[in-house]
């Protein structure tokens, strides 16, 4: 009897580990034609591909079918490192309130895109997944309040992400981008 209740014991604690975090909170809606543009990415968790990224910057364009041609673009390595750009294409798959994409860098796959966050002048955002892997803080400008940053980063942990992993990308902007004047971070 004794083994059986050790055994019951240790089976519900490792399923009790196994469990799986709360549903990631999306933006309960978001007007696509307002949340298309230029995004500079303020903070991140980032992919492998983003590591050493500079003056990064994500744009959205509505296509005519219904899906989001993306460009993300950045210098690697430093503010003169070589510029990389990436064209995923997004495809909204929660079409009632728009905030679940997939994007698609290689046919076919589609990776998790959530915009957990958009404030209601659509100047800043949070971009999630499930698996609370990866996150990015992007914003309209290449620069936030540090009262903002510290608010949004408290989003996210609400969210269940370990933000020890958080890193601020550097933006400098100058004379690039619609002639806009940018600010070291």
């Amino acid at each position: 009897m004794r083994s059986s209740t050790i055994f019951t014991y240790g089976l519900l604690a490792i399923l009790m580990g196994c469990s799986s975090p709360p549903p990631i909170q999306i933006a309960s809606q978001v007007d696509l034609s307002r949340f298309m543009g230029d995004w500079y990415v303020i903070a991140n968790i980032p992919t492998f591909i983003e590591t050493k990224a500079f003056n990064a910057m994500e744009t959205y364009r509505l296509n005519s079918d219904g899906t989001i041609a993306t460009t993300f673009a950045f210098r690697d390595g430093g503010f003169d490192g070589e510029e990389k750009t990436y064209h995923p294409t997004g495809f909204v798959i929660d079409q009632q309130s728009n905030a679940v994409w997939g994007m698609q860098f290689l046919w076919p796959f589609k990776a998790d895109y959530r915009i957990v966050f958009v404030n209601e002048e659509y100047s800043q955002t949070i971009i999630g997944r499930i698996k609370r892997d990866y996150v990015w803080i992007m914003a309209r400008t290449p620069t936030i309040p540090e009262e903002d940053y510290h608010g949004l980063v408290e989003m996210i942990a609400a969210q269940g992400y370990d933000i020890s992993q958080i890193q601020k990308v550097p933006q400098r902007w100058k004379d690039r981008q619609r002639g806009e004047k940018g600010e070291d971070t």
